[in-house]
C-alpha cells in the first residue's frame, strides 16, 4: 500500500458538490420570493394596498443578484501572494563556470575569494583542492591550485569576475563553461568509470574523456609526435600496454597531478582487465 500523501483540489469532489447544491437552494428560494411577491403584486393591482409584494420582490431580486456576484466572483482565479523582492535577478536563468585559480594558502585568503563571489551574484556549487605538485604547473610556488563550480548571474561578464577574483587574491585565473554534470564527486565518478572499464576495456577512451572532461582522446603508438606548440599541460599521453598509448588534450584547461593520477588509476583498471589493443 502506498503511503504517498493524497492531493485533493480545494473545489473538488464532496466540497464542489455542497457549493453546488447550496447555490441551487438559494436560486430556488429566491424564485419562490419572486413567485410569491408577483402574485402578491398582482392582486394589489386588483384593489388591494400592500407594501408586502414589493419588500417580497425586492427580496427575491436582490438574493438572484447575490448569487450570480457569487458564483462570478467563484470563478475567478486565486489571486497569487505578491513576490518578494529579491536582488541580484534571483529566479532568472543562472550561468554555470568552472573557475580555477592559484590560491596562496594563509588564513583568510579563501574566505576573501568567496566574498568576491558574494558581492557578484554568485553561488558556490562545489569546490576541489588540488596539490599543485611541481613548479611547473604553479610557477608562482603556491601551495594549492583552487577549482570551483558555480552560478553566476547571466549578466554577469567573464572579465568582471575575471577581475574581481584576481583582486581577491586568486592568480592565473582559468574560466570555462561547465555542466550540470561536473557537479558530480570526482572521486564518485572516477570510481564507477573504474567499473565500467573492468567490465568492458574497450571502453577506455570514452570513459578517459568523460572523468577528465577532455574533447580530444585518441589512440597513438609509442614514438607517435605530440604537438609541442600546445599550451603547457594542456596533452597528457598515457601508456596503456606497449603497442598503444592514449593522447588525451584539454586546451582550455591545463591538467593537474590529481587528475594525471585517475587517468592513471583508470588506466590500470583496464589494464587489469586483460585490456586489447585494438587492431
Amino acid at each position: 500500500m502506498s503511503n504517498a500523501p493524497k492531493v485533493i483540489h480545494p473545489r473538488s469532489g464532496r466540497g464542489n458538490q455542497q457549493a453546488h447544491s447550496w447555490r441551487r437552494e438559494l436560486a430556488e428560494l429566491a424564485a419562490l420570493f419572486l413567485a410569491v411577491g408577483l402574485a402578491h403584486l398582482l392582486a394589489t393591482l386588483l384593489g388591494h394596498a400592500d407594501p408586502g409584494p414589493v419588500v417580497l420582490v425586492g427580496l427575491g431580486a436582490a438574493l438572484i443578484v447575490g448569487t450570480a456576484i457569487h458564483k462570478r466572483m467563484g470563478r475567478r482565479p486565486a489571486r497569487r501572494a505578491a513576490a518578494l523582492p529579491v536582488d541580484g535577478g534571483a529566479g532568472s536563468p543562472m550561468a554555470l563556470w568552472r573557475i580555477r585559480m592559484r590560491v596562496v594558502e594563509r588564513p583568510g585568503q579563501l574566505a576573501t575569494v568567496a566574498g568576491a563571489f558574494g558581492r557578484l551574484g554568485c553561488n558556490i556549487l562545489t569546490l576541489h583542492i588540488a596539490p599543485t605538485g611541481s613548479s611547473a604547473i604553479t610557477p608562482a610556488g603556491c601551495d594549492a591550485l583552487d577549482e570551483f563550480i558555480i552560478e553566476a548571474p547571466p549578466d554577469l561578464t567573464l572579465d568582471a569576475l575575471a577581475g574581481a577574483l584576481t583582486e581577491a587574491g586568486g592568480q592565473g585565473v582559468v574560466i570555462v563553461p561547465a555542466q550540470v554534470k561536473d557537479l558530480t564527486d570526482p572521486g564518485v565518478q572516477a570510481f564507477v568509470l573504474a567499473q565500467r572499464v573492468g567490465a568492458d576495456p574497450d571502453r577506455l577512451p570514452k570513459a578517459m574523456a568523460e572523468l577528465l572532461r577532455a574533447p580530444q582522446v585518441e589512440w597513438r603508438r609509442p614514438g607517435d609526435t605530440v604537438d609541442e606548440g600546445a599550451e603547457l599541460n594542456t596533452t597528457m599521453v598515457i601508456s596503456v600496454n606497449p603497442d598503444r598509448a592514449l593522447l588525451i588534450r584539454r586546451p582550455e584547461l591545463p591538467f593537474t597531478p590529481t587528475e594525471a593520477a585517475r587517468a592513471a588509476a583508470l588506466t590500470a583498471a583496464a589494464r587489469q582487465a586483460r585490456y586489447t589493443s585494438p587492431a
